[in-house]
């Protein structure tokens, strides 16, 4: 009996090469699900659901108590599901894995072991070098959502976030047009015999086109503005329902905002600040009671009237407009904002199983790798090299086959 990597004869007495079969071990994983300590943060990393799927698969699921609290999850939702409920923060922190919307406080960073996985929001614009320093020094491999991609170069948790912002944009107009929220007193949309609101959605990706097609579902008459003809186009082939578009003219958007009832702010920067687009001129010119959701206000906001408010007090009126200019919108809805993350990062922890462990995956799926920014304390990212003059090495060799 030949031996594995040695030759072998043939029927016809040729040497062969004996190909050896490489079977891939599945791994059990530790995975953590701290509470979230920021400010009105009430998502949560992996829903009950998610983690019974990922208990039956023969992983290990702790959770901190009080974890799924803002999205709705009680303990016993955890518990039923299989996880382990942990009542010290510390503990949850010593998984192998470990599952955050925001990104980790520096006191929470110092709760780490080393070369642990971290998988978060990573907010580029709110970091200090020292955030990174901190996750280096702790020889962390850490993964942020804004970079994982999909098969189709898609950025699921970013795309699904923006989806929520965009609809609740207009359902959250819709509120502060009514007479509960001492609006204007219309329904947004209209009725038989009466002309439908006007709505202006200043971006057309993904929030401004799930606005929009929240809008025109409601039966509002919609404007889009955009600075990309593309971008225009597309949404219009998304919608397939009448859309008003148009390039930013500035007279051209300043008629369009002195006869809406509602403008949507959800321009994204890709480099600094969103860019100002309505001047507190044409604020001014605006009808009294008119609703403003400035949805960019993460990046700086897209009026000039615009200042950043909190989920609880939203609002704030500037010359008779009433301006909504909370961050991180799809807190607001929790228990969607939940689901939507824990469908992209389930399916992704039982790859990383059936894989074998990070490394694997790493090699084997480019998207993932994509969304690396520290590997055992070293850099990987170019942007945050260059931007926090910080010695990096790429993703793409280390990883490279």
């Amino acid at each position: 009996m030949s031996k594995p990597g040695f030759l072998s004869l043939s029927l016809y007495g040729l040497a062969q090469e004996e190909v050896l079969e490489v079977k891939r071990h599945k791994k059990s994983l530790d995975v953590g699900v701290p509470k979230e300590t920021c400010l009105q943060e009430k998502r949560v990393a992996l829903s009950p659901l998610s983690v019974q799927l990922l208990v039956s698969n023969g992983h290990k699921v702790k959770v901190e108590t009080g974890a799924g609290e803002g999205a709705r999850y009680t303990d016993m939702n955890y518990s039923d599901a299989g996880a382990e409920i942990i009542y010290n923060k510390k503990e949850v922190f010593q998984s192998n894995i470990l599952l955050k919307v925001e990104p980790p406080s520096l006191e929470e960073i110092e709760l780490m072991h080393p070369k642990q996985i971290l998988f978060s929001a990573l907010q580029l614009k709110t970091q200090e070098v020292q955030y990174f320093k901190h996750l280096m020094e702790k020889k962390a491999t850490a993964l942020s959502y804004e970079g994982l991609m999909d098969e189709d170069g898609i950025i699921p948790i970013v795309r699904s976030m923006s989806e929520i912002a965009g609809s609740s944009a207009i359902l959250i107009a819709s509120e502060y047009l009514s007479n509960l929220k001492k609006g204007m007193g219309y329904l947004l949309g209209g009725v038989s015999g009466v002309p439908p609101t006007e709505v202006v959605i200043l971006g057309a990706g993904t929030v401004g086109t799930y606005a929009a097609k929240t809008a025109i579902a409601l039966g509002a008459s919609v404007k889009v503005f955009d600075k990309s003809i593309s971008r225009l186009r597309r949404l219009q082939d998304q919608i397939n329902a009448p859309v008003s578009t148009c390039v930013f003219q500035p007279n051209i958007l300043g008629k369009a905002l002195i006869n809406c009832e509602v403008v949507i702010g959800a321009v994204r920067a890709v480099n600094g600040r969103t860019p100002c687009l309505v001047t507190e001129e044409m604020v001014m010119n605006m009808k009294q009671g008119a609703v403003i959701i400035d949805v960019s206000i993460d990046q700086g906001g897209t009026f000039e009237t615009s200042e950043l408010t909190t989920h609880d007090k939203p609002t704030f009126v500037k010359h008779g407009v009433i301006h909504y200019c909370v961050p991180n919108i799809p807190s607001r809805v929790s228990r969607t904002a939940s689901f939507s993350l824990s469908n992209v990062l389930s399916p992704l922890l039982q790859e990383i199983g059936d894989k074998g462990g990070i490394e694997e995956i790493l090699y084997s799926n480019r998207g993932v790798r994509s969304g690396l920014y520290l590997y055992n304390g070293v850099l990987t990212s170019k942007e945050l090299g260059e931007y926090y003059n910080l010695p990096y090495t790429s993703a793409e060799l280390l990883f490279h086959k």
